[in-house]
């Protein structure tokens, strides 16, 4: 390896909630997504040429037709995507779990336009690709489809399933001829093998998975063949990569869902997910994208050869430097579109959200969904969180004219799991309110009645201590409420599978309106 001596990279590669990384190479350009769940759009990609940094050049889903979400669950929706390229054009594969399936989107370009889902469906039967975590691998001329499902001869228990493979007739976008057993992981009676990637090195085809769950217990494994549909023999060194032997109290837990890449120095590397508890093992930010390199011995892949662990930095890659978004950010609402980083949870109303009624100010719509509700689009543009201490901040303009009427901002996990911090209208009075939301059960944290509809907003978060401030006037910030518990926003209370967002938020009867005249995230 041509690597700089004394140069790294900071672990995660991506902080905050991107998970499932998947990860392409077209020629010296790297290509990256992750999984979204019920946030829109969805699948961001990323691009990088040193692999150590990245910048977000669009989202792959970011058309109501292609991804289908109202009404799921937060942790529901987009499952674990892949990325690969083929002979000029991109590969997208993924699951929507909430509607549809699995399926496949192409372009020629990584930054888009990306088509309208290709539905996988068997072309001898009416039935699809059963399971979840696609991927596609391409040899000889050929096409193939590789998924997780539960063993074809049925489960014997939770998390019994096994790895399979079929011929894709690209043409046609239906998978053809026999289905394919390959593998049901390393371990005994393992569970929950996922995540599975092929690739091709030295005669051998190499079968990559991860297995154990996506929590504690998660790890990679890997087996060979030297033939595409088996039979694979097992890394007799498996697992190649976990943290499950180093404790609830190590600092990065939770590793696995890896991909491979050679650069064209003809090293390798894999992007994986992992964790940073904090505030005991409480991992609000969720699973984040990290990077280890990989070498070879006796034919088998190993993770950072030496100690095997995923550290907090990897040794600079040698390969030429690469522009990065930053993980802090002002967004002052100038241009006719929201950036790439924004989402909304689930499908989002048409016309929730303006730029253009008010030049330099973010208008949402003040919807009758809610963010404690499934059933209705909820007017709510957030971001990750990406540091464990943070400031979040706006200015907002806002008239509540009806009980109800809220606006302000929200630090979320679920509809079950989160703080509103809201300038609402109740019994005909306006206040200021804290609003904690714990179990699916809302408490009032504070209220203070006040008149004021120009308002400086801001949450503190210093590790699992969350506060919430407010201003009349910029720098003059009064704390409401100090101390609020930050571990109901770690997955390890809410359960699921995202990480902790934070952001704008209104609520109404579909009339009024809140306008922000910007927002600011900073890690502290």
């Amino acid at each position: 390896m041509d690597i700089q001596p004394g140069r790294t990279f900071r672990n995660p590669i991506l902080p905050g909630f991107y998970p499932d990384p998947s990860i392409c190479r077209v020629e010296g350009d790297y290509y990256l997504v992750t999984s979204t769940f019920a946030y829109f759009p969805g699948v961001p990609i990323f691009h990088s040429t040193d692999l150590g940094h990245w910048r977000q050049i669009g989202n792959v889903l970011d058309r109501p037709s292609q991804l289908p979400v109202s009404g799921c669950e937060t942790s529901r929706g987009i499952f674990a995507p892949t990325i690969r390229w083929h002979e000029g054009l991109f590969y997208m594969v993924t699951t929507n779990v909430s509607g549809g399936g699995n399926f496949y989107v192409t372009a020629e370009k990584p930054e888009g336009p990306w088509s309208d889902p290709v539905w996988l469906k068997d072309a001898d039967s009416i039935g699809g690709a059963d399971g979840i975590d696609p991927t596609l691998f391409f040899d000889g001329g050929k096409a193939y489809y590789l998924g997780t499902r539960e063993r074809r001869e049925g489960p014997r228990y939770y998390g019994d399933n096994e790895v399979w493979l079929q011929e894709l007739d690209l043409e046609r976008g239906v998978l053809i001829g026999e289905k394919y057993a390959l593998w049901h992981g390393a371990l005994r009676n393992a569970v929950w093998p996922e995540g599975p990637h092929i690739y091709k090195r030295g005669g051998w085809y190499y079968l990559m998975i991860s297995e154990g769950g996506t929590c504690y217990h998660h790890a990679v494994t890997v087996a060979r063949s030297r033939t595409l549909t088996g039979p694979y023999e097992g890394n007799p060194a498996n697992p190649i990569l976990t943290h499950r032997h180093l404790g609830h109290k190590y600092p990065i837990v939770n590793v696995g869902h890896g991909d491979l890449v050679q650069t064209q120095n003809g090293d390798w590397y894999m992007v994986l997910l992992a964790s940073r508890p904090y505030g005991g093992y409480f991992r609000n930010l969720g699973r984040e994208t990290f990077l280890a390199s990989v070498t070879w011995e006796d034919d088998w892949p190993l993770v950072n050869c030496g100690d095997g662990v995923v550290r907090d930095t990897v040794a600079h890659t040698g390969l030429p430097a690469s522009p990065a978004d930053p993980p802090d950010f002002r967004e002052e609402f100038d241009g006719d579109t929201l950036g790439f980083a924004w989402m909304a949870l689930r499908n989002p109303q048409e016309g929730d959200c303006t730029l253009t009624e008010r030049r330099g100010w973010l208008r949402l719509r003040a919807a009758e969904g809610r963010l404690d509700c499934l059933d209705a689009p909820v007017s709510f543009r957030c971001v990750r969180q990406r540091h464990m201490s943070f400031d979040a901040e706006t200015k907002m303009e806002f008239a509540p004219q009806a009980d109800g009427d809220c606006a302000g901002l929200a630090v979320f996990q679920n509809h079950k799991y989160h703080y509103l911090l809201v300038y609402a209208r109740e019994d005909g009075a306006n206040a200021l309110k804290l609003l904690k939301r714990e179990n699916g059960v809302t408490e009032v944290l504070a209220s203070r009645g006040i008149d004021a509809p120009l308002l400086y907003l801001r949450i503190s978060a210093r590790g699992q201590d969350y506060g919430f401030h407010y201003a009349p006037e910029p720098g003059a910030y009064t704390a409401l409420f100090e101390g609020a518990d930050g571990r109901i926003l770690s997955t390890d209370a809410a359960g699921g599978f995202v990480g902790t967002t934070v952001g704008l938020y209104a609520h109404g009867n579909g009339v009024g309106a809140a306008d922000f005249d910007w927002f600011e995230y900073r890690g502290v």
